[in-house]
């Protein structure tokens, strides 16, 4: 794993972690709708790429696969299960990054540190996000499948990424102005009519250049550069930087469980990003 690899991985993970901050204050605009303008705009940050001739449709696909299925699945399961449980749902993906490699990755093996990292990291994120008290309900197994989906879309688009790896990471723009049209779409087929205030693009201008913009690119250049077993253990540090952004702005207040989730989540990306010296070069 490079040092380039992993500031690459942080540096999405910082910026997702915004977007908890963001979304509170874009609470009224219509999902789809915020979707759909953020990606919009992520696809600016692309840049010339845009100027230039699209991916060949396979990579495409991919592409849209990953930005554009995953955010419809994550706002399905969030209207039709718990928030708070959904969230800790779709925070499987880290998770199934690592546990998924092997299958993607050639040559790549599931080592004990990976996983008891990657199980850390849930185990804080899971405590994080349901501040302790969790309460899975069978009432509304649609709502949890929809997050369950999000997850593995999420994880094997990220390691299909880094399987093909034979694209630019420009290309990402592409991958944005298509999923972002599709978003706005299916906005106008499905959602009320809305026209965003002032003071609701003052926040979507840095979402979509942010956390639903350059974020991507990063991703994309962490996993071509890096290793997603490591890759997957950091990024348990989105929700825990996510909490001390609210915490920060007063949405939030630090807690007995959320420490000791901190805790957890810190531990699992130590153990994660360390190789042992017999390890190197594995």
């Amino acid at each position: 794993m490079t040092r380039r690899g992993i500031g690459h991985a942080l540096g999405a993970i910082a910026l997702w972690s915004t977007l908890a901050v963001l979304g509170v204050r874009l609470r009224a605009v219509p999902p789809l709708l915020l979707v759909g303008t953020a990606l919009l705009l992520g696809a600016l940050a692309g840049g010339r790429a845009l100027l230039r001739r699209p991916p060949r449709p396979a990579v495409l696909a991919l592409g849209v696969y990953g930005l554009f299925a995953y955010h419809l699945c994550v706002f399905l399961a969030l209207r039709l299960a718990p928030p708070v449980e959904a969230n800790l749902v779709n925070y499987l993906w880290p998770l199934l990054i690592v546990v998924l490699t092997p299958l993607f990755i050639r040559g790549a093996t599931l080592r004990p540190r990976h996983l008891v990292a990657a199980l850390l990291g849930f185990g804080g994120a899971a405590l994080l996000i349901s501040g302790g008290s969790l309460h899975l309900t069978a009432a509304r197994p649609v709502g949890y499948l929809f997050s369950l989906a999000a997850a593995l879309i999420w994880s094997t688009y990220s390691l299909l990424t880094k399987r093909i790896g034979d694209f630019p990471t420009s290309d990402v723009a592409w991958f944005c102005l298509v999923s972002g049209a599709l978003a706005l779409g299916s906005h106008l087929a499905f959602e009320p009519a809305y026209a965003p205030s002032t003071a609701d693009l003052a926040c979507l201008v840095p979402l979509g250049l942010g956390p639903m913009g350059a974020a991507f690119y990063l991703w994309d250049a962490a996993l071509k550069r890096g290793d997603p077993r490591v890759i997957g253990a950091l990024a348990y540090l989105a929700p825990l930087l996510s909490t001390l952004w609210l915490v920060v702005g007063g949405g939030a207040r630090l807690t007995a469980p959320s420490g000791a989730a901190m805790a957890l989540i810190v531990g699992g990306a130590a153990i994660g990003t360390t190789t042992p010296s017999r390890e190197r070069g594995a």
